[in-house]
């Protein structure tokens, strides 16, 4: 790879990289336009990229104005757009319209294998009129994402109130259906799919996180696009806060996608000289969503501070005994955990203050003298003698009124109009943005991070932020409180930069790549019924990599939905992301905890491979069967779950297809113990597929992706794994 250059932009900026190409019309002083998103389009002259240019320019059609409305990253009304404005905001009512002219430009190209041009390109632009500055920075990553923020600055002694900073990306009429999200607890991540029709089609979040009904990712694509197939363009908001997500398709046949930080009103009004900066919005484009999510997962994997080490087994200790913590059942706990192979125990909620129940104690960030009379030391010493690692479950954002912090610094509550919100799981929102708050919680983390072996935070966040304004004046307080936390755990992770910290809110309510600038993984839901987890860890795959997705295995009965399924279809489920464990072992079979060490030494076995190769989703047939797996870089091994969920109009279901595979390699496929045990009528009869042994079946990978090969017969809520190794 060449020296890196920087150099003022050209006209028209063509990017290319990993397949994936982004050119840039910055001609003529606005803001800059994109002219294309998507495919590599392979080398271009420069002649040829000022043809594309012309090529793109739409007739002025319309009657907002003369020429043709060449629509901005940043879109303008001044430029004669009359959908969503990429900035809302005013100075006591005027400059509510800017007509921003470029002043700089600065492109920074970095030269890699292959033909591809990867890099950044720095827009700086003023609005006289206006007194405003504004800063575009627009990047294709290696890993062919579209990544870019806004900064808007205000120059003139009279403050400007930003309400909104919308940033767009174009996508081709071509794109036709909508993929978003919703859920709700326990269901995260749900999707729904709708068509690309005219009109502005909004997805609005308030609730002061990432939350549960959420865009997540908002997709565009081509008619029927699945898992392998079909053009996808999708955007995301890195933030954890509120946000807007929203595609809007006019009738001058132009399609956007765009996203940002929901500001509530009042929120940021810029003095002189201060400045507003958005959140990064990525863009992803494939063939499939596979791909799509490829992208993603590679720009996280190349992220210095991503985990490096081996995803260590989990054992949480909340659904083992809840807020019944006593030392010598925990110490039996642990002894169990060590026995199955687990690596770290975590510790949940109830072992500070008076925290008995979660009515009571949010803040008081001491160990419980009526719990644990000699502190934690005995515990960390029996888990850390076993081998295994300690982490704590805090949630410091937190406050119950019953507590001596709020009792001490009732101020120190979110509130606004001189009255508390509502309590919600009985507790209200600490402000972090005051600086007294922010000191103390830090002060009690680091000195419980210096006065124990905690090598882990499960950090938890429960309830949604109403009316969150900081005291005394009520002003709202959402954006402040989300940059406070990140400053939190930045300062916190500089402090003690070994500790890894999870990220929980209600389960999966604050999964965001904001969020995992700061964390080492998310738990996906508070739902570990394994049938529920096939849906909601698929979903979250979409946007994070299996080794940041805590995937845990339950007890026999579901604690959130009171299903009961096989060890089995619990542990392999769980094995498609970072593995854990959340089920009283000491009240387990000798049998399961026997059957569980082995689903724990398959993990470890396969976790260098399940955490770096490409996740791979097939797009069956049959609705009632699914198959996912992951595939290695280098195409040499992978691994399949083939899934039931349901009862199929099929029996048997027919030829499974496996995704991702070398077409030019042979491969061996085999079933992979302990999950090599098919749990259907035909297994009981004794008829079992001719294939369905230790040796397997040796196969072109073109075979295997396109003929497929027969499942075995499985009921309802089972699965079975599969092995595929390059011969």
């Amino acid at each position: 790879m060449s020296a890196d250059s920087l150099t003022s932009a050209p006209d028209v900026v063509h990017l290319r990289a990993a397949g994936a190409a982004l050119v840039l019309d910055l001609s003529g002083g606005t803001l800059p336009r994109v002219l294309h998103w998507g495919a590599d389009l392979g080398e271009l002259s420069t002649a040829h990229l000022h043809a594309l240019r012309l090529a793109s320019l739409r007739q002025p059609i319309g009657f907002s104005v003369d020429h043709p409305v060449e629509v901005s990253v940043l879109p303008e009304q001044s430029a004669g757009w009359l959908g969503t404005p990429g900035l809302v905001g005013n100075r006591a009512g005027a400059d509510f319209s800017s007509a921003f002219r470029v002043t700089g430009t600065e492109l920074t190209v970095h030269d890699g294998d292959g033909g591809d041009r990867h890099g950044t390109v720095v827009v700086r632009a003023h609005d006289t009129t206006a007194a405003l500055g504004l800063t575009l920075t627009i990047e294709l990553t290696p890993e062919g994402l579209v990544r870019q923020r806004a900064t808007v600055a205000n120059l003139a002694d009279t403050p400007f109130a930003v309400d909104a900073v919308n940033l767009t990306l174009p996508v081709p009429t071509a794109a036709v259906e909508l993929l978003d999200f919703t859920g709700h607890h326990l269901r995260e991540r749900s999707p729904q799919r709708t068509a690309f029709t005219q009109g502005l089609r909004v997805r609005e979040n308030r609730t002061g996180r990432t939350g549960f009904d959420a865009a997540y990712l908002l997709a565009a694509g081509t008619q029927g696009f699945g898992n392998r197939g079909g053009e996808v363009w999708a955007v995301h908001t890195a933030w954890s806060g509120n946000h807007r997500t929203f595609a809007e398709r006019t009738f001058h046949s132009v399609a956007l996608l765009g996203c940002g930080e929901l500001l509530l009103s009042g929120e940021v009004s810029l003095g002189r000289d201060e400045t507003y900066s958005t959140p990064w919005q990525y863009g992803a484009y494939g063939r499939g969503l596979d791909e799509v999510s490829a992208r993603f997962h590679r720009r996280l994997r190349s992220r210095p501070h991503h985990p490096s080490s081996p995803r260590p087994v989990v054992v949480n200790t909340w659904e083992a005994v809840y807020f019944d913590q006593d030392l010598d059942r925990l110490k039996r706990l642990a002894d169990a955990a060590a026995a199955v192979g687990a690596e770290r125990f975590v510790l949940d909620d109830g072992w500070f203050g008076a925290r008995r129940d979660d009515r009571r104690a949010l803040g008081d960030w001491y160990v419980s003298d009526e719990v644990w009379p000699g502190g934690l030391g005995p515990l960390t010493d029996h888990v850390t003698a076993l081998g295994m690692e300690f982490g704590l479950w805090v949630e410091p954002e937190m406050i119950n009124e019953d507590s001596d912090l709020a009792r001490a610094h009732p101020d120190w509550i979110m509130a606004t109009g001189g009255r508390l919100p509502g309590a919600a799981r009985h507790q209200q929102v600490l402000d972090l943005a005051r600086p007294e708050a922010y000191g103390y919680i830090l002060q009690r983390l680091d000195d419980l991070l210096t006065s124990y072996p905690v090598s882990y935070l499960k950090w938890d966040h429960n309830r949604d932020l109403v009316e969150a304004g900081h005291q005394p004046g009520g002003r709202a307080g959402v954006h402040d409180q989300t940059l406070a936390v990140y400053r939190l755990l930045d300062e916190l992770r500089s402090l003690h930069p070994g500790v890894e910290i999870e990220s929980c809110s209600s389960g999966g309510g604050r999964v965001d790549l904001g969020i995992l600038e700061r964390t080492d993984r998310v738990w996906v839901s508070d739902c570990i019924d394994a049938l529920e987890r096939q849906q909601i860890q698929r979903w979250t795959n979409v946007l994070i990599p299996l080794e940041l997705m805590a995937t845990h295995v339950g007890s026999p009965v579901s604690h959130t939905t009171g299903r009961s399924h096989p060890l089995d279809f619990r542990a392999g489920t769980a094995l498609f992301g970072h593995f854990g464990i959340e089920w009283d072992l000491t009240s387990a079979t000798p049998e399961e905890r026997e059957r569980l060490a082995r689903w724990v030494a398959l993990y470890k076995e396969l976790r260098p491979l399940l955490h770096s190769g490409t996740a791979v989703h097939g797009d069956h047939a049959d609705p009632a069967h699914q198959v996912h797996g992951v595939v290695a870089e280098d195409g040499s091994e992978a691994v399949y779950a083939l899934v039931a969920s349901g009862t199929s109009e099929l029996y048997p279901t027919g030829p499974v297809r496996l995704p991702g595979l070398d077409p030019h390699a042979v491969y061996r496929v085999r079933p992979q113990a302990p999950g090599d045990v098919p749990d259907g009528n035909a297994h009981h009869w004794g008829a079992h597929l001719p294939w369905w042994t230790e040796e397997g079946v040796e196969l072109p990978g073109s075979v295997l992706t396109e003929a497929g090969l027969q499942a075995p017969a499985l009921y309802p809520e089972r699965l079975v794994v599969l092995r595929a190794t390059r011969v």
